[in-house]
């Protein structure tokens, strides 16, 4: 049973074993809509995330680090003066795992604050 945006962020991210599956696309699809601006490009997914300036996109790095580290799940992070580009893909599956939409929901809970 796929759960909705809000349980994601109360879920906690689980290893990634060798041997388990990437999610295929209709999960994919299912988990992205209930994300935010969120987007697939091909085995990730990708948001970009506007700041009023440079400290702020800082800080922002600062918070998805502290996510990242609890969750032990890191994604790719850009960051610009007033901007910051967040990438999710579960390099062990060579695919989206669960995990990366647990994640990028809790950054957008982040965000929102």
């Amino acid at each position: 049973m796929m759960t909705d945006a809000c349980d994601l962020t109360t879920k906690s991210c689980l290893p990634c074993e060798g041997g388990t599956p990437a999610l295929n696309q209709t999960e994919i699809t299912v988990l992205l809509a209930q994300l935010d601006g969120w987007e697939q490009n091909g085995v990730l997914i990708a948001k970009t995330y506007p700041f009023k300036d440079h400290y702020q996109a800082m800080a922002f790095v600062n918070a998805v680090a502290w996510i990242s580290h609890r969750e032990n799940h890191h994604p790719d992070i850009h960051l610009g003066y007033n901007q910051c580009h967040v990438e999710y893909t579960t390099h062990a599956l060579n695919g989206l795992s669960e995990n990366d939409f647990i994640c990028a929901a809790k950054i957008d809970a982040l965000f929102h604050l």
